[in-house]
């Protein structure tokens, strides 16, 4: 028997996709493949999904914020940013848009994707915040800051890919074995320990609509 097709949306003029869960590598050239086909009317696009355990290093990584050997791969990707870690119980927004359409600056765009991302947050009255030297989303727990959303984006032609990672219901046991986004020391939390229990799936329907109707409202 066939997989039933995953859902497909329109919002704002956004195409929402929902993989499930992906290998990353695969997903990436996928990315890849979309930004140099599309055209000046391709519309934009966010794909959720999950992946498989995987240490990504951006185009700035060191490998010295590995800090300690173990069987999850690493791979080398083209993304801004430094190292971080994917697992299941993460959500993946790959946000492929195109900015020249939008009139946006990279720095406009990930402001734009922090608030999405904070503005849901606060519907599920968790308080978070970016921070201009570190782009990311943050709360803060009993004085303790940390992350709960990485981003890191690339662009070519005038159009990116990559994105967000929001941690929903995970294991964050392999973030020890790294400086999580090249910073020592830095904490990282989940969405199951401040507020609701979600589903990744559930995480993303509610959080992708938030995006495209921020962006593509443009």
């Amino acid at each position: 028997m066939k997989n039933a097709p995953r859902r497909i949306d329109r919002i704002g003029g956004i195409i929402i996709r929902r993989l499930g869960r992906s290998d990353y590598a695969t997903t990436w050239r996928a990315m890849q493949d979309f930004t140099s086909a599309r055209g000046a009317t391709t519309p934009d696009e966010i794909w959720l999904t999950e992946h498989p355990p995987v240490y990504t290093l951006g185009l700035a990584g060191r490998r010295e914020h590995l800090l300690r050997d173990s069987e999850i791969p690493v791979i080398e990707a083209d993304r801004g940013g430094q190292v971080t870690y994917h697992g299941p119980g993460q959500l993946i927004l790959y946000t492929l848009f195109d900015l020249k359409r939008l009139r946006l600056g990279v720095r406009d765009m990930v402001r734009s994707l922090e608030a999405a991302v904070i503005n849901w947050l606060g519907s599920h009255e968790v308080v978070a915040y970016g921070k201009a030297a570190a782009p990311g989303v943050y709360v803060t727990r009993n004085g303790v800051e940390s992350k709960i959303a990485a981003l890191g984006l690339k662009v070519r032609n005038g159009c990116t890919y990559h994105g967000l990672a929001v941690n929903v219901a995970m294991d964050l046991a392999p973030f020890s074995d790294i400086d999580p986004c090249g910073y020592p020391g830095l904490a990282v939390t989940q969405l199951c320990d401040i507020g609701p229990l979600l589903s990744v799936e559930e995480a993303g329907d509610e959080l992708a609509p938030n995006i495209a109707l921020t962006l593509g409202g443009r």
